[in-house]
């Protein structure tokens, strides 16, 4: 159950770095709110400098994620914070070890007995901050604001906006819904040999080999570097990929295709992609 203690708390504990091994860094280090809760770099360094395995994603809309990472490879939130608190290359820090950091700090005592009726313990670490994570709501763009009619997207934004649903481009068929995802695993043709393998890690089966999740486009214009490796640094080189039908990796997803749009389309298309900005939720 969602409650403001508990929002509260896993807010305190975002920002906590006494949950990574050196105390050197936090969840908000590589998921900052001004970058819609990503980051600007490719790979985000961890303790010591440590190199991570992948870019890191922007947390709008996360309470609505069926699996979490981009594999997939975490069933539910609630789990989530361990994978980057224990993680060597990211916080390397036992979620056992945090808990006694935490029981060690009198300021902490309150706010967990408020939360939880409980002291810290790896189930209320992670509770509290999945709980912050659920509020993290993205939904006011100016997208959202012209879909209700209260202002009127420019000639370039609409002319992107019709390409983006159209049949010609399907950007729609994976992009879809409220959060424009459909949460979906797929191989977008990035590489011809992917040294990540993506959801094969967490599967095993091959025919998952190079897919990763479908990310969600709102707040897109903040969250570059682009791709699973932060290997795009700009939506134009997004497009590009696209456009251009990807790598033809054996295993790539068939709705990725080259598609022809022309310098001026891909800018109309880029066009709208900023308009899914959320302004209200950066503040």
């Amino acid at each position: 159950m969602l409650t403001e203690a508990r929002v509260a708390l896993g807010r305190q504990l975002f920002h906590e770095p006494l949950l990574s091994g050196d105390s050197s860094i936090t969840c908000a280090s590589c998921h900052k709110r001004s970058l819609a809760f990503a980051d600007s770099l490719p790979i985000s360094p961890g303790v010591k400098g440590r190199m991570g395995l992948r870019n890191s994603p922007t947390l709008a809309n996360v309470a609505y994620l069926d699996l979490v990472n981009k594999d997939g490879g975490v069933p539910t939130l609630d789990l989530q914070p361990i994978v980057p608190i224990e993680d060597h290359a990211e916080m390397d820090l036992s979620i056992l070890l945090a808990a006694e950091r935490l029981n060690a700090r009198p300021d902490y005592s309150t706010p967990f007995q408020r939360a939880y009726g409980d002291k810290a313990t790896p189930f209320t670490i992670t509770r509290a901050l999945a709980a912050f994570m659920r509020t993290l709501i993205s939904g006011d763009s100016r997208y959202d604001q012209a879909e209700r009619g209260s202002i009127t997207l420019t000639a370039a934004e609409s002319r992107g906006q019709a390409l983006f649903f159209s049949e010609r481009t399907n950007c729609s068929s994976c992009h879809g819904g409220f959060n424009f995802t459909d949460n979906s695993f797929r191989n977008n043709g990035r590489y011809e040999n992917y040294m990540d393998q993506g959801r094969y890690r967490v599967t095993a089966d091959s025919a998952d080999i190079g897919k990763f999740r479908v990310p969600t486009l709102r707040n897109i214009a903040l969250t570059a570097p682009y791709m699973h490796d932060g290997s795009l640094t700009s939506l134009r080189d997004v497009l590009q990929h696209y456009n251009e039908g990807g790598s033809g990796h054996p295993r790539q997803d068939p709705l990725i295709r080259p598609l022809g749009l022309s310098e001026a389309e891909i800018t109309d298309l880029e066009a709208f992609l900023r308009t899914l900005t959320d302004d209200a939720f950066v503040d």
